[in-house]
């Protein structure tokens, strides 16, 4: 028997389903436990490794060309799925790491490589029966652990949400408590973009009265929010690292919401004045800019409504 079925034969013990039991999940969980066809399940480690670390030592231990474009394959389909049962743990070492982060590592749960060892032996199916046994507790108790790192949330209308703890989110929260509180009171949060899930919240019955029929497949803003009175649509971007409201993504913004009966607001949001200089020449006119470490003010990119004294 090969060292790749041996791995599926692991995963197939540990009971999983059929797709989480599949070639590329089998290669997945020999790289991370170091095992290939010259070392033995006996000798499994539980290093740290990201993405494109756990496809390199395919190519390189394995022999195995995975394609550049099967990096998401091995994410979302393979590792979530670990990670959902405990069976793989997610930056451990820092759960608040930015999901864009370089850094980003995944490594297999201690209390399994432990049954993984065992492979093999007379007493691999009792450490099996055993680790399923305390499975749930432990799926539970790392889960919790992820959960500790959210981003709590409070949006105008007074109902919490939960944000995961990396990325754009904290910018995402001030944008949501901070500008909302200051310029948009009585907002009405339509859409809220999280890393973790594109549609933490998602009004689309809301935004179809205005016009707006969004194709989930599309590039949303980071949040929409609705104000009544005015009849104004907010579409604001996240810009801590990338994403301002340019020249083209007003364009795109203005094809994709061309059908909305309410007027359209262009914010471009950032984390502080250092980060919005980067991006200053680049943003459209006829847009705002706002910073939150100064929520209380924001930058009118010209346009003739805002033209005159102020009061």
């Amino acid at each position: 028997m090969s060292t790749l079925e041996e791995a599926r034969m692991i995963l197939r013990a540990l009971k999983f389903d059929d797709k989480r039991t599949n070639a590329m999940a089998g290669r997945t969980l020999m790289a991370l436990a170091g095992v290939d066809a010259n070392i033995t399940w006996s000798e499994a480690t539980t290093e740290r490794m990201g993405v494109r670390g756990i496809m390199d030592w395919m190519r390189e231990r394995l022999d195995y060309q995975i394609a550049e474009n099967s990096r998401e394959t091995v994410r979302r389909f393979v590792l979530h799925q670990f990670i959902e049962a405990g069976f793989c743990l997610y930056n451990d070492d820092n759960p608040s790491r930015p999901t864009n982060s370089s850094l980003n590592n995944y490594r297999l749960n201690p209390e399994v490589i432990t049954v993984i060892r065992q492979f093999g032996t007379s007493d691999f199916a009792s450490a099996v029966a055993e680790y399923l046994a305390d499975a749930p507790g432990l799926a539970k108790r790392y889960a919790q652990a992820r959960k500790i790192a959210r981003i709590p949330v409070k949006l105008p209308n007074g109902i919490q949400i939960s944000l995961n703890g990396g990325g754009q989110n904290s910018l995402i929260k001030a944008m949501i408590e901070d500008f909302c509180g200051f310029f948009v009171p009585q907002g009405e949060v339509l859409y809220v973009g999280d890393a973790e899930s594109k549609f933490k919240v998602f009004e689309e019955d809301r935004l179809n009265l205005l016009g707006v029929k969004l194709d989930r497949h599309g590039k949303f803003p980071d949040l929409i929010v609705y104000q009544p009175d005015k009849n104004w649509l907010f579409l604001m971007e996240a810009a801590s690292t990338h994403g301002p409201v340019d020249h083209t993504r007003k364009n795109e913004l203005s094809q994709i919401f061309a059908s909305c009966e309410a007027g359209l607001v262009y914010v471009s949001c950032f984390p502080d004045l250092v980060t919005m200089r980067r991006f200053l020449t680049n943003l459209a006119w006829e847009t705002e800019a706002w910073v939150a470490t100064d929520p209380t003010h924001m930058i009118h990119l010209d346009g003739d409504k805002f033209l005159g004294p102020y009061t």
